[in-house]
């Protein structure tokens, strides 16, 4: 089954990324693709697909991941309705939710209040004697 995905390029810590189509089962950076139809660059955000070309692929079953999803949606690319949309408002799952800063319980500030002027219990006792 043919993968639309991205495959990572550029230098260290500069990504630059191409639209892949290629075995659903090669790792990105194997170098066995089909064809790139496109590139993305997310420092300045362009994005430049083969539109007639990621369409022939699509309509051809090639099963695009859920960033190239988003990516094709804004190129313009009419998606077949079998492509899942993957849904962002879903939050992530946390491991332990005891955990969190805003599960723990509050700390109320301790406020140090000035001692009353009560008489020393010395000054008492000189007074009853």
């Amino acid at each position: 089954m043919l993968a639309i995905r991205l495959q990572r390029l550029g230098r260290k810590t500069y990504p630059v990324y191409r639209l892949a189509v290629q075995e659903s089962n090669r790792h990105p950076s194997s170098g066995r693709v089909v064809a790139y139809v496109g590139t993305y660059n997310p420092h300045t955000k362009d994005l430049n697909v083969q539109q007639e070309a990621a369409q022939k692929y699509l309509d051809n079953g090639a099963q695009p991941t859920p960033r190239v999803v988003k990516l094709l949606k804004e190129a313009g690319v009419k998606l077949p309705k079998w492509v899942k949309e993957h849904d962002s408002s879903k939050s992530k799952s946390v491991k332990n939710v005891e955990k969190l800063r805003k599960n723990q319980p509050k700390e109320e500030p301790v406020a140090e209040e000035p001692a009353a002027d009560e008489p020393a219990p010395t000054e008492a006792a000189a007074e009853e004697a």
